[in-house]
């Protein structure tokens, strides 16, 4: 990996742009901006925030060049190392599932049914995923732009760059319509959620040096910063302008305008400007499916990577991606969510992993404890999340999950550290020395 150092600041701003600027952030954020206006764009806020925050820990992964599973499994053994190689894997469901939604959303502006859409995208997304496609990655990045492009204009078609100059004014006051509870679980889990986030760190340490680095890090944080407000002020400038029809779903908006500025769903060029947002999600969803498929068989040496396996594999992630679209409402709701369960699981062990390098050691047996307690507590508080929406303590589904995992993970590794200190202290001097 060392060899590989060759991104400068520009390059590694851009890769660390495209790994947030997809379906989430702009279908999710138009969704969201539907119904709450310029608030709407909180998650795409927290996302260049968490990226401002990486610049704190970016030296780390720098230099320990190692993902976090392989940091901590080396240290701690390979309980620990397997646990938070399965919660990544759960963390890529919610990602894999929007993709799954969003596609479906977009094909139903050129008149598809949404179920049906689902089912047809799952099995394209499991087919792309088994087939060697990481060298197209620069079609859909290009679409993307040529998407953003789009966005742009359909602003100006509509008159509304004045408004999108004001949004960053006018974000703040616009967030008292969202309840506290939701803006603390949107904004607290997407911003660790990138201190901790592999598809970060790839990048982080392929880059040259520490001053790249740095700069990189605040050059992606302002271009998606730049971004993040677009969706929101095109949904409410289309509002205003009385172009989007009566009964619309959220989802649909961002597809619903560019075949506005196109024409009509059924003119070439509308069709075209959609194509360029389906072509991405699809693509998003088999790179997530083909993550998640190498990880399972990473994870399971028991099964040979075998192309039996790996379409077994991608079968069943691709089902239980479709399972969780299908029970799903909000996209953003739906990827911090699975974002929650990763953050709660790995927070308070990576910290105490960190400290230990500071002097302020934990057992070993305490922080697979915190890591075991935390992971169950944030599974179980988002299946309760999903099949019981009204269940929410804290008064969002994703501070319910950061917060029960990481309160759990927390008990589990004082309790632990407390027992041993009391009833073994030779084991605990022992480990120490």
């Amino acid at each position: 990996m060392l060899q590989d150092r060759k991104l400068g600041a520009f390059s590694l701003a851009a890769l660390l742009l495209s790994t947030h600027y997809g379906m989430g952030f702009l279908l999710g954020t138009a969704e969201q901006a539907f119904t709450q206006g310029l608030a709407g764009s909180l998650y795409a806020v927290s996302l260049s925030l968490g990226t401002f925050g990486l610049i704190l820990i970016a030296r780390f992964y720098w230099t320990e060049v190692d993902q976090i599973w392989t940091i901590l499994g080396d240290r701690y053994g390979n309980q620990t190392k397997f646990t938070i190689g399965v919660m990544s894997w759960i963390s890529m469901i919610g990602i894999g599932a929007a993709q799954i939604i969003a596609g479906a959303f977009i094909l139903k502006v050129l008149g598809a049914p949404v179920l049906p859409s689902m089912l047809g995208l799952t099995i394209l997304i499991v087919l792309m995923s088994l087939l060697p496609m990481e060298k197209a990655s620069w079609v859909y990045r290009s679409l993307l732009a040529i998407n953003f492009l789009a966005l742009i204009y359909s602003l100006s078609a509509l008159h509304g760059l004045g408004d999108y100059v004001r949004s960053p004014v006018e974000f703040l006051p616009a967030l008292e319509q969202v309840k506290p509870a939701q803006v603390l679980g949107i904004s607290l889990s997407t911003v660790l959620l990138i201190q901790v986030d592999m598809n970060c760190q790839q990048f982080v340490v392929q880059t040259k040096n520490l001053r790249s680095l740095y700069w990189g890090c605040i050059l992606a944080a302002l271009m998606l910063l730049a971004l993040a407000m677009i969706p929101s002020v095109l949904v409410n400038t289309a509002q205003s302008a009385g172009i989007l029809p009566a009964g619309i779903d959220g989802k649909e908006t961002i597809p619903y305008i560019l075949t506005w500025l196109g024409g009509g769903p059924g003119r070439p060029v509308g069709m075209a400007l959609v194509a360029a947002l389906l072509v991405p999600a699809l693509g998003t969803g088999s790179s997530v499916l083909r993550i998640q498929t190498k990880t399972t068989l990473d994870f399971w040496p028991l099964l040979p990577n075998e192309q039996a396996n790996r379409w077994l594999w991608a079968g069943l992630n691709g089902l239980i991606c479709l399972a969780i679209a299908l029970k799903a409402s909000s996209i953003i709701t739906l990827i911090v969510c699975f974002y929650a369960v990763y953050v709660a699981a790995v927070t308070v062990p990576f910290v105490v992993f960190l400290l230990a390098r500071a002097g302020y050691v934990f057992s070993d047996n305490s922080l697979r404890l915190g890591l075991f307690t935390g992971s169950a507590a944030a599974l179980t508080t988002l299946v309760l999340s999903l099949v019981t929406p009204e269940w929410l303590t804290f008064g969002s589904p994703e501070l319910n999950i950061v917060l029960f995992g990481i309160i759990a993970s927390f008990l589990g590794l004082i309790g632990n550290q407390i027992v041993e200190m009391v009833f073994l202290p030779s084991t605990q001097v022992k480990e120490e020395a």
